[in-house]
């Protein structure tokens, strides 16, 4: 419920000698088109319970975030997103962050294998190791992670449609490392429901993605317990275009759905709960975000104790992580870039994140290249070890802006979900165009605040550098990666076991036609090589393709 501001005399005073006849009109809102005030105060949180919606660090709503210590105990993962060209250059890169202080592995999959295709495909032509890694069997997985202990180091996988048989990979390669699966750290995105609302990278139509999502829950909570079975994503939402109301209320209403599928499939909340986590952009409107991460907590463990009754204080919690906006970056003058990563990852540590990653200043114009992404990287550790901002928890909680616009952003995320549930909850809204035509809009909006300069970006539409030059390395990934990708892939087609490989397909297929969990299958199948494309042509032999209705 909207929460009445009524101002005092003191205020109306003070608002008297501010609103000078320059001021009145002026447009001061933040980057999503929330308006704000020019001084937030004590009326403005009329009505806000300091114990039951502030709280303490570590306690239930966890409002001031998720740990006791928070940064205190243990600093935040540092994970810089990478891949590129072959897993043996990727391996190289991964090797190279760990030895400048990287505490976890963030793994980037270029397109052909964002959309289950083999490398040889014919739609992967020209893309094979441009915008990540190419990964098309248990064999690149093995040469990915060469000479990386996979029980020493917390690995994350960006990767949706295909996730459940990419994770098979990974665990077959880890099954050569001799490591027990139940040592195995990590997170896999597997969120598909984002795809359908703003990345567009699917295979099947919704319900067969979701049995494989919650045959994963369920295979992890038996097999894997360290591992975060789905990362549920509102970064893609937010660079889709989305305001950080929408974001939020749109990444948290997914997670709802994703609960409401497990649960009618007969998983007990608390098993399968705590493994979840949340993924989250951070853009340059450094309050708005901050407050943004502070509600999602808030929000996620009311639902999950009120309305989904979970009785394990784990399942209430809202582990994020958190990468900085892509779609900030520009490719105009792309050291400035540096400093907006920097601001957006200090209002990702504020908002109490899990894990962080800092895009590099050369993003929008390429791969990052090593020098870049180092930078990237030392700015956490500057955040970490010289800011001081790690040594109190939650140093804005109190605020009168914060406290005010985490409250404004649960207000609308909730008003969001009630629209969601009329409309039949997100896999309905979906179909109906809903949230499709809500991040246009709202994406339409910003650019047109930019066309008319009431929001300024520097040096796109304002402080611009007529007689600009490049001034930085760019990587290139040139199209001898494609060829030696397809010439091993070929390879693997001769050497293995296809006996095997054609034996282990058909099963899946049978199990795919009835109920059975799937991820056994498609482990059996990474075990013997084959490759992604070869297992989602299996499946869609089953569950079809999806074709999205067009809307306007």
């Amino acid at each position: 419920m909207k929460r009445p501001v009524v101002k005092t005399a003191d205020k109306r005073n003070w608002e008297k000698k501010y609103c000078s006849p320059d001021l009145r009109n002026a447009d001061f809102s933040s980057i999503s088109g929330r308006p704000l005030e020019p001084l937030y105060t004590r009326e403005d949180l009329s009505g806000f319970d300091v114990d039951t919606e502030l709280g303490y660090p570590g306690e239930y709503p966890y409002t001031r975030g998720i740990h006791p210590s928070m940064y205190r105990g243990k600093l935040w993962t540092m994970r810089q997103f990478a891949g590129m060209g072959t897993p043996q250059q990727s391996n190289e890169r991964y090797k190279f962050l760990l030895a400048k202080g990287q505490t976890g592995l963030s793994v980037a999959f270029d397109n052909p294998t964002l959309y289950g295709w083999d490398s040889d495909h014919a739609l992967s032509a020209g893309e094979v190791g441009k915008t990540g890694v190419a990964v098309d069997s248990t064999a690149d997985m093995e040469r990915l992670f060469r000479e990386i202990p996979l029980d020493q180091v917390s690995t994350s996988m960006t990767i949706n449609a295909p996730a459940a048989w990419i994770f098979a990979m990974f665990l077959a390669n880890a099954e050569k490392q001799n490591v027990s699966f139940d040592m195995l750290r990590g997170t896999l995105q597997n969120d598909i429901l984002k795809e359908y609302i703003a990345q567009k990278e699917w295979i099947f139509p919704p319900e067969p993605h979701l049995r494989l999502i919650t045959d994963l829950m369920a295979f992890c909570a038996d097999h894997v317990p360290q591992w975060n079975t789905i990362s549920i994503s509102g970064y893609h939402i937010r660079e889709a275009g989305s305001t950080a109301a929408q974001e939020l209320a749109f990444t948290l209403a997914d997670g709802f759905a994703y609960v409401e599928h497990a649960l009618r499939a007969g998983l007990e909340i608390d098993d399968f709960a705590p493994r979840l986590s949340f993924f989250f952009n951070s853009h340059l409107d450094f309050f708005e975000e901050i407050a943004k991460l502070r509600a999602a907590r808030r929000i996620w463990a009311r639902h999950m104790k009120e309305k989904y009754k979970a009785k394990d204080p784990r399942s209430w919690l809202c582990r994020f992580h958190v990468q900085t906006a892509g779609c900030s970056l520009t490719a105009q003058q792309p050291k400035i870039n540096i400093i907006r990563t920097a601001l957006e990852a200090l209002a990702g540590v504020l908002g109490g994140c899990q894990s962080l990653h800092t895009n590099s200043m050369d993003e929008a114009l390429a791969l990052p290249s090593e020098k870049a992404v180092e930078i990237a990287l030392r700015t956490q550790q500057v955040i970490a070890f010289e800011s001081g901002v790690a040594n109190v928890i939650d140093p804005l909680g109190g605020s009168y802006f914060i406290e005010k616009l985490t409250c404004e952003l649960e207000e609308e995320a909730e008003r969001y979900f009630q629209k969601i549930d009329e409309l039949g909850g997100v896999v309905k809204a979906i179909e109906q165009g809903f949230f499709q035509r809500e991040i246009t809009r709202a994406a339409y909006e910003y650019q047109m605040a930019l066309s008319r300069k009431k929001k300024i970006l520097v040096g796109v539409n304002e402080f611009i550098n007529e007689d600009e030059h490049l001034e930085i390395p760019i990587l290139e990934i040139d199209e001898s990666v494609e060829r030696d990708q397809i010439r091993r892939l070929q390879e693997l087609r001769q050497k293995r076991d296809n006996q095997a490989v054609r034996s282990r397909l058909d099963a899946l297929k049978k199990a795919a036609a009835g109920t059975e969990n799937l991820i056994p299958r498609l482990l059996d199948c990474a075990r013997v090589y084959a490759t992604l494309g070869e297992i989602s042509a299996a499946l869609i032999n089953v569950f079809g393709e999806y074709q999205e209705q067009p809307f306007y």
